[in-house]
């Protein structure tokens, strides 16, 4: 499946869900683990396990596996790394406190390597 189909089929899988402040960012400059990160604010855990839950079932039926699947035990953000597409679900409070949309914007393009902040599971497309 294309970058462009999965980042597709993502939102609408957390549309689906009634997703919030649905958000993707282009980081393909900023770091080498991926290239887009899409961001969505569910309203409490159990909402923001099942929007996380409705991507891994959508893109399974497509035929692509995830990565991993991560904080699925608090669900106050789950993270669903697909490769070139890592999927940040957020409670608004948790969203709110990182920040992962000004984090991202504030980096200038050289910098995230030199800060070692490529390793690093917040990052936004």
């Amino acid at each position: 499946m294309q970058t462009e189909q999965l980042k597709q089929l993502v939102i609408d899988s957390l549309e689906e869900m009634k997703g919030n402040d649905i958000v993707v960012l282009d980081v393909q400059g900023n770091t080498s683990v991926t290239d887009f990160m899409v961001i969505a604010s569910g309203t409490s855990n159990r909402h923001v396990a099942s929007m996380a839950n409705n991507v891994v079932v959508s893109v399974k039926e497509q035929g692509v596996r995830p990565l991993g699947v991560e904080g699925q035990a608090g669900s106050e953000w789950v993270l669903v790394d697909l490769g070139d597409i890592v999927v940040h679900v957020m409670q608004p409070a948790t969203r709110q406190f990182y920040d992962l949309e000004r984090l991202w914007s504030d980096l200038p393009e050289d910098s995230v390597a030199e800060s070692g902040m490529q390793e690093s599971s917040e990052s936004h497309s």
